[in-house]
């Protein structure tokens, strides 16, 4: 093997411990790209084939599959404590007003100011569904 043969491999075998230990998705596909470009060395053809070779998969792969692979494997977004209050229900501690800018719910022990995703008034003791969090309120809708 020459020495470009073994640089392209070196490049794999680097690129995989960076993404081993960083997890991002993003060196991956460079490792696919300098795998592309050992086996068009191994081909024979010229280094400025091969570094095409390894741009193109690389970019290729990163544009085409990390979206769908992030997406699926829910990378680089974790759920907060604020995220998993979305979807559950509270319940009305103080009438919920938007037009007087009133209410409160409680949800988990913990009593947050409330606000109505309609305009709807909604009564103490009513149940709801927490729509999505704004600042320090929550937004809610009746259940």
């Amino acid at each position: 093997m020459d020495c470009i043969e073994w640089t392209w491999l070196i490049v794999v075998a680097a690129c995989v411990l960076i993404e081993a230990f960083t997890l991002g998705l993003t060196t991956i596909w460079f490792a696919i790209g300098a795998l592309a470009a050992w086996l068009v060395s191994m081909a024979g053809l010229s280094v400025y084939v091969q570094i095409v070779a390894f741009m193109l998969v690389s970019i290729s792969c990163l544009i085409l599959t990390r979206p769908i692979a992030v997406k699926k494997l829910k990378i680089g977004k974790e759920k907060t404590n604020l995220d998993s209050l979305i979807g559950e229900t509270a319940k009305v501690e103080s009438t919920i007003d938007n037009f007087n800018d009133k209410g409160y719910a409680k949800v988990r022990g913990q009593i947050w100011s409330a606000r109505a995703v309609d305009d709807d008034i909604i009564e103490k003791n009513e149940l709801v569904i927490i729509k999505e969090i704004k600042g320090v309120k929550l937004i809610v809708k009746r259940k």
